[in-house]
């Protein structure tokens, strides 16, 4: 591993470079935007070969367009619905039929909607649950025999510390990504037998887009200064750091851990 400067200050951050990640297979979900794009546009400049699915259509064909626009190799794209779970699983078996076996899978993908705890509904709970809980399970079943195939790999679940933020008014979000701790640490020691490591990456409130034009006005830069140990914002690439380091064999005796990147949210 070679490490290039930190950060500019703009929020882009120099990444490590791991050479063994070059080559590998990566399937990400929700990564046409946000902490997505970020992953996918840094497994890429690893050398990678990138396969993602997202429901955003036209931003993932712009990603794979960047993507390929900067040298590397156009990674592998579908619009899904990650609710539907058949169409899921079809997506990564045919992208493991294109590109190969996956040594790595982030299941990234989630949905943060405000909403106050006496309007949710049982139908409401179920489409979060289907969002944010329920892909990550079935995204690890599809690719499991193909990672027994290649005598290994390693799988990064994004959390949440939702729960955490005041105010957040998102409940059932965050209960859903919340549980990605116990699905981790409930099949670390199945997996662990065959080499497959299995870790949590847990951003805080990080500067998507989004976030930056819906909520970072006055108010929430001072819930940043009160909040955070650490007085600079947390990043898109500073989650995509913690998972290409979960990603390597540098992490190779890592499995069952939770890695907050949260600037030390208090």
């Amino acid at each position: 591993m070679t490490a290039t400067p930190a950060s500019d200050g703009s929020g882009h951050l120099e990444q490590a470079v791991y050479p063994q990640l070059a080559g590998r297979r990566v399937f990400i979900t929700g990564g046409g935007s946000g902490i997505g794009a970020a992953l996918v546009e840094a497994f890429a400049r690893q050398g990678a070969r990138v396969a993602f699915v997202d429901i955003a259509d036209d931003a993932s064909s712009a990603l794979a367009r960047r993507v390929h626009a900067a040298g590397h190799p156009r990674p592998w794209h579908r619009r899904c619905d990650v609710t539907d779970v058949a169409a899921l699983q079809q997506a990564i078996a045919e992208a493991a039929a294109e590109l190969g076996d996956f040594h790595v899978l982030v299941n990234n993908v989630g949905s943060d909607d405000r909403h106050a705890l006496q309007d949710v509904t049982p139908e409401y709970w179920d489409r979060c649950v289907a969002v944010n809980q329920r892909p990550a399970f079935f995204a690890i079943q599809s690719v499991l025999p193909g990672m027994r195939r290649l005598g290994g790999g390693s799988i990064v679940n994004l959390g949440s510390n939702g729960w955490r933020i005041r105010n957040a008014g998102y409940p059932v979000y965050a209960t859903a990504k919340s549980s990605v701790n116990g699905l981790t640490r409930g099949l670390a020691r199945e997996l662990g037998a065959q080499r497959i490591r299995i870790n949590v990456v847990t951003p805080g409130w990080v500067m998507t887009e989004r976030q930056v034009e819906l909520w970072l006005d006055e108010e929430g830069e001072h819930e940043i200064r009160r909040n955070q140990c650490l007085p600079d914002k947390v990043w898109p690439d500073d989650i995509a750091a913690a998972v290409l380091f979960l990603a390597s064999d540098q992490a190779r005796a890592i499995t069952a851990q939770e890695f907050v990147v949260d600037a030390g949210w208090s």
